[in-house]
């Protein structure tokens, strides 16, 4: 393989896993205000399931062939003109936050803007950092921005075991927050684990008692007989797109409003993330590991929806 070109992971059509090809394509080059990074690790998430399955194929269109990959960690090997605070050499993470479909992290090398990657955690290797970006992201969004949890306060987690779950819990018990998780049976353990003071399982919500503070949902159903557990003044949200009707619906009902919230990828997010992790408050959960022509087998347990932490892709190694 030439200096010009790459190995990345394409789909002609939107469809099943099987969709997705390793092919040798053009190497990016980064353009004004971008970083090239060389990347070590990405990871499989439920937006690249949606993208690929055509679900978002509003958004992401139709012209193919199309690119697949959120998360990214890695080593710079080229910066962009205009870009100062990034140097060749330098180990970053970061994610993708478009959906168009014409670039992904699941490739040797990506080009993203400097504004949106920041110096990846020290303390942990750059392929196993490819497995929290996004997840990271957004469940540091949700605990210390939307949901703002103190200590001392109950925080219930439902999908508790997943990508955005599982970091949720950790950031929230380094918080002080006492966190009662929302998960299938097989998964307690795991979430007693990471901090859970208490765990119950999806088929018996009757059994959650009293009132919480804040409650995060990841799973996207029932958040109605979830929203009834908040105390007075709670606040609620949700990061799975089958929440977005109860959401809005609870704009008009009594009671507090549920948030919906997208995560993007910024620096000082990133920053603060990798600084958790370093500090011990925060793991990368990795259910499985895969190479990158192991993509399209990670898609498709991904979509058993049976999930404990993130289906990591070593593309370096």
């Amino acid at each position: 393989m030439s200096t010009s070109t790459m190995r990345a992971v394409e789909y002609t059509k939107y469809g099943a896993a099987d969709e997705l090809a390793v092919r040798t394509v053009p190497k990016p080059e980064p353009r004004k205000g971008q970083v090239l990074v060389r990347v070590h690790g990405s990871s499989v998430n439920p937006t690249d399931l949606q993208i690929r399955s055509g679900k978002l194929r509003m958004m992401t269109g139709r012209r193919f062939p199309k690119r697949i990959g959120l998360d990214f960690a890695g080593e710079v090997v080229a910066v962009g003109s205009g870009v100062s605070d990034l140097a060749v050499g330098q180990r970053v993470w970061g994610f993708l936050g478009e959906v168009s479909g014409r670039t992904g992290a699941a490739a040797e090398f990506v080009a993203a803007k400097a504004t949106a990657v920041s110096l990846a955690p020290s303390s942990i290797e750059l392929v196993v950092a490819g497995a929290l970006p996004s997840v990271g992201v957004t469940a540091l969004r949700a605990v210390r921005d939307v949901l703002k949890v103190k200590a001392g306060e109950r925080l219930l987690v439902v999908g508790a075991s997943g990508g955005v779950g599982s970091t949720a819990i950790q950031l929230a018990c380094a918080l002080g927050a006492e966190v009662t998780a929302v998960s299938s049976t097989p998964n307690h353990a795991f979430c007693r684990e990471l901090g859970a003071s208490h765990v119950i399982d999806y088929a018996a919500p009757g059994r959650l008692s009293g009132q919480f503070a804040a409650i995060l949902d990841c799973h996207g159903s029932s958040l109605s007989t979830y929203r009834r557990l908040l105390r007075r003044r709670g606040r609620m949200m949700s990061t799975a797109a089958s929440g977005m009707a109860y959401a809005m619906l609870s704009t008009i009902l009594p009671g507090p409003r549920v948030r919906v919230m997208m995560a993007r990828s910024h620096r000082e997010v990133l920053a603060a993330l990798a600084e958790h992790v370093d500090q011990g408050d925060l793991r990368p959960v990795v259910e499985a590991v895969y190479p990158l022509a192991g993509v399209a087998r990670a898609h498709r347990e991904a979509e058993t929806g049976h999930a404990r932490g993130k289906k990591l892709i070593a593309v370096l190694g």
